[in-house]
């Protein structure tokens, strides 16, 4: 029986040093961290390796359960997973091991609640958008590209496929911006 580490951030300005470190200190074999949003766990790349390479009887091990995942959804499906390999999860700063039964519940307890915080951050950025959009501060992102551009690129007698591939958009984005002259 092996334990296996995950840890990770979401954004390049937090550090991942004591995650990393309170999991070899937990008896973690190995540590696989990444930076990115744990909104989903589409397109994490170390917590596949850690599922795709750990074995019946091992454990994984993460520092809190919203290191893992933002949605129950997701920490079920990381849980059945595990379960289906015959390994578990245990979070160290949380009285969370799915070999228990208590730990089981607490598990979806911890999940529901990451769940409802990361919703209620995106109603809370909302309103603040559509304050600033009412106060007229909040314009959304500024266009990628000139449309001026690409109409005179257009007019020039290039096709949209040659005016995609010099400017690096796509060519719906070409087409959108003749059609409609705007951003």
């Amino acid at each position: 029986m092996a334990a296996y580490g995950y840890a990770r951030v979401s954004t390049a300005d937090q550090n991942l040093d004591l995650q990393r470190e309170a999991l070899v200190e937990a008896g973690c074999v190995a540590v696989r961290a990444e930076t990115i949003s744990g909104t989903s766990t589409k397109g994490r790349e170390a917590l596949r390796t850690v599922l795709d390479f750990i074995q019946p009887g091992d454990e994984l091990v993460v520092t809190r359960i919203d290191r893992l995942a933002r949605s129950i959804g997701d920490l079920q499906d990381v849980v059945r997973e595990l379960k289906n390999k015959g390994a578990t999860l245990r979070a160290i700063e949380q009285p969370i091991d799915t070999s228990t039964a208590a730990g089981k519940a607490f598990l979806d307890m911890l999940g529901v609640f990451a769940e409802f915080e990361t919703n209620l951050r995106r109603e809370r950025q909302m309103e603040g958008i559509a304050k600033a959009k009412e106060k007229g501060v909040y314009k959304g992102r500024k266009p990628s590209v000139d449309p001026a551009e690409v109409r005179s690129l257009h007019d020039g007698g290039m096709k949209p496929t040659a005016i995609a591939q010099k400017l690096g958009i796509s060519r719906s984005t070409v087409w959108r911006k003749l059609d409609s002259g705007s951003p």
